[in-house]
């Protein structure tokens, strides 16, 4: 069973710079900090007729900070003694308490004295912040760079990356991110949303507050390229090794000369803890998005659910639907909830005559000429119903679906409203061709972009957006729908030209959609996809899970592994603003193993996307209980800490491991991604199956905040639990279980500490086990 045990805990004491003061030995040297006056971008207008668009004037209001405290430069900074008194000083004499502030000190940025860029222009500011409501000095600052000439897009400079392991999310396509690993700034791809770094320390820094030092002196230091008013902000390396930022509002009449607060830089012990602070940081700072912590979680995350989409394509219709349903409950794993994908829509494409030969691509130039389902759901004949309405409530009724959701995209269909539809015309829709940046087109080009550049899309007019939404899902609503399936919403920014650019555009279309969500329908009832642009992420405030990845594709047998290894890093990201939902899968696919294991040990919904009769009701047991609920981790499921700078699908040697957490133990699932798959744009071997046998090991200390979930009377051993080999053995905290796997092989172990609770007479030692997303457990007591 794929049912064991990740439990929950929250973050433990291990200390990260943000929070803590550093003292440093062996020196004298007086720190000064020197304060530039701070600057607010300065935007420009070419175009005076360009600004009558409403939203095309730009009335920027200072981004809130918690303490400006501009450009540091390290020469000049001045004391910061952390309630020390004078006495204490003269006392430590050598001793100094400092900040892990970033710094620039002979043109190189510096962190806790080891530097990160070198050759850093005299265009770059560093400002750092203070954490809220403290004095305490943070290690969070943010970098910004100024242009004597105004533009709507800015490349700058940031300098000379010195060598070290690096960890990058970057969307290889408009739609997705992907990992990447390496060691140069040359490596680091266009289009990068975040980059995060292990540093070896060579200076004697350490946490005064903690008795906990760390062995090898490393720690990690975060970039994260994030929102400046009307502009977005994105990393890429050069093949001199330049660590480059590139800030773009996406119309050319929104320019600036500077930007102040374009990426994030902190650092800190612990890279989990580190990448959580840092979006805290940012959601108090900015103000334009929320955590995941303080979001509302839509409640099909955890029932057992089925997508059309892999069954039908666009060729979903009522009766296939009743089959499909009616096959799952004959098999003893009941739905409860429902996406109804791609293909209810009424929709015409006048690209594609009836009779013509297809012409690839224009499928998506189809627009949306009505919000009413299509004729295959009207008129079904008495044995079913007459409408949507009628069949979502026969199915709901006849199979005891909780929920049912339907599809549509960001801009209500790929090409989206058909302005020639009197149904439509209330929405003001005119046809647009997306504008796509440099970043997007110097990676991977993508055929539905083409087709849309091509073609063009309907677009609402922005003014309208909340109309339409309200309309749609207030219909869908009438009709027993439950929420709904957001797609295609990074099409968006390539729409800016005239509205105020991509970041303002985004916006408007993600308030809306969350609005009428939350007057609509009784829950968080949506799921966001094809979304990964930092423009959406940092205007995230209400929608609470996000698809992690390009979609489950069962045709392409290379493509398996990839999608496994890059839900699991994008999760670091991902999972700080959402619920990363792992795609459907098939539970009859060759490969479904693999895909069933990954979604036991992601905390993520699980459901399937089988046809009728074509299930492996064995594996779907062991992830569906009887009642159609699943039994889910609660945070997304992560890299483990060993793994963040390795490539588990192309280095040869590396397994992928990933852990997990619930209420009272753990769970790490470890994958062998190797030889069955090729990252995209990544050189190397040519893209073709081939079978390892690959060892590694696996220790409690890879569940990360363990000690937590153990409580008080830990005894420091672990039961641990190998699901596929039955094994169960008694393993010391830092004890290490040996595991090898071959090409497309998985493990799971469930990693519950083992209590000693004293009594009046005697202990006992506790093995304390519960099921993934319960409260029931038991006490099993040893000799």
């Amino acid at each position: 069973m794929f049912l064991f045990l990740p439990m929950a805990s929250s973050s433990t004491g291990l200390y990260y710079f943000t929070q803590t003061r550093i003292t440093l030995h062996g020196t004298r040297t007086i720190f000064k900090r020197f304060v530039k006056s701070h600057t607010n971008p300065l935007y420009t207008y070419p175009s005076p007729s360009h600004s009558q668009n409403p939203l095309s004037v730009i009335n920027f209001t200072p981004i809130k900070k918690f303490h400006s405290q501009p450009t540091v430069h390290a020469k000049n900074l001045r004391n910061c003694w952390s309630g020390s008194s004078k006495s204490d000083r003269s006392e430590t004499g050598a001793k100094m308490t400092v900040t892990a502030i970033p710094c620039i000190k002979d043109s190189s940025l510096m962190i806790n004295g080891k530097v990160l860029l070198s050759g850093v222009p005299s265009e770059v500011t560093v400002y750092p912040l203070t954490a809220a409501g403290s004095s305490s000095c943070s290690s969070a600052a943010f970098l910004g760079a100024s242009s004597c000439i105004p533009s709507s897009r800015h490349v700058f400079s940031l300098g000379v990356l010195q060598e070290c392991k690096f960890l990058c999310l970057f969307r290889h396509k408009i739609w997705w991110m992907i990992p990447r690993v390496g060691k140069s700034g040359s490596e680091i791809p266009i289009e990068t949303q975040m980059l995060l770094l292990e540093v070896k320390e060579e200076s004697a820094v350490y946490d005064v507050d903690s008795a906990r030092q760390s062995l090898d002196n490393t720690f990690y230091i975060l970039l994260l390229p994030v929102l400046e008013g009307q502009f977005r902000a994105s990393l890429l390396g050069t093949p001199a090794n330049e660590l480059e930022f590139c800030v773009e509002s996406g119309d050319a009449y929104v320019q600036t000369t500077r930007v102040s607060e374009a990426v994030l830089i902190n650092s800190g012990e612990d890279p989990f803890d580190l990448i959580k602070n840092s979006f805290k940081i940012l959601e108090k700072h900015m103000g334009t998005f929320t955590h995941i912590e303080h979001k509302k979680k839509p409640v099909h995350l955890d029932w057992f659910g089925w997508c059309t989409w892999d069954a039908f394509y666009k060729d979903v219709n009522p009766r296939g639907i009743k089959e499909g349903l009616e096959s799952f409950i004959g098999g003893g794993c009941p739905p409860k909830f429902l996406i109804i994908d791609d293909g209810w829509q009424d929709t015409f494409n006048e690209f594609q005559k009836e009779g013509e030969p297809f012409i690839r691509g224009t499928e998506f130039a189809s627009r949306l000429i009505d919000i009413k389902e299509n004729s295959k759901f009207l008129g079904l004949g008495a044995d079913l119903c007459t409408d949507l309405h009628e069949f979502v409530e026969f199915i709901k009724e006849k199979f005891g679906l909780k929920f049912v959701y339907v599809w549509h995209a960001l801009v209500g269909y790929w090409g989206g409203l058909s302005p020639s539809s009197e149904k439509m015309k209330k929405y003001n829709p005119k046809i647009s061709y997306p504008v796509q940046s440099p970043g997007n087109v110097g990676n991977l080009r993508d055929i539905a972009m083409e087709s849309l550049e091509k073609y063009g899309i309907g677009l609402v007019d922005p003014q309208k957006i909340y109309d339409f939404y309200i309309d749609l899902h207030s219909y869908l609503s009438h009709c027993g729908i439950d929420g709904v399936k957001v797609d295609v919403q990074n099409v968006i920014e390539a729409l800016g030209t005239g509205y105020g650019g991509r970041v303002v555009l985004t916006r408007k279309y993600q308030e809306a959609i969350e609005d009428s969500v939350a007057r609509n329908f009784k829950e968080n009832n949506v799921i966001c996809c094809m979304c990964h642009n930092s423009d959406s992420i940092y205007s995230s405030k209400r929608c609470a899970t996000a698809r992690a990845s390009e979609d489950f594709m069962p045709w392409e047998p290379m493509y398996q592994t990839l999608h496994i290894a890059s839900v699991a890093y994008n999760s670091l990201l991902l999972g700080e603003i959402t619920v990363p939902d792992w795609d459907m899968f098939q539970s009859h696919h060759n490969t479904a193993e693999f895909h069933g294991a990954a979604r036991a040990v992601g905390g993520c919904a699980v459901y399937a996307s089988d046809k009728a009769t074509e299930h492996d009701f064995k594996l779907l047991k062991k992830l569906v209980l009887p009642d159609g609920s699943i039994l889910r981790a609660k945070y997304a499921g992560r890299p483990t800490q060993d793994c963040l700078f390795v490539d588990p699908v192309m280095d040869g040697k590396s397994l992928l491991k990933i852990w997990n957490l619930n209420k009272l133990s753990g769970v790490i699932g470890v994958f062998n991604c190797q030889g069955a798959g090729k990252w995209p744009l990544k050189e190397g071997s040519k893209n073709v199956f081939k079978s390892l046998v690959l060892s590694g090991h696996v220790s409690p200390l890879d569940v990360h905040f363990l000690g937590e979930v153990a409580g008080e009377n830990w005894s420091g051993d672990c039961a641990v639990y190998a699901f596929h080999s039955g094994s169960l053995s008694k393993t010391p905290k830092k004890g290490r279980l040996e595991v090898s796997l071959l090409t497309l092989e998985c493990e799971i172990f469930t990693i519950s500490p083992i209590r000693v609770r004293k009594l009046a007479t005697h202990s006992l030692t506790e093995l304390t086990c519960a099921f993934v997303g319960t409260n029931e457990y038991q006490i099993a007591d040893f000799e």
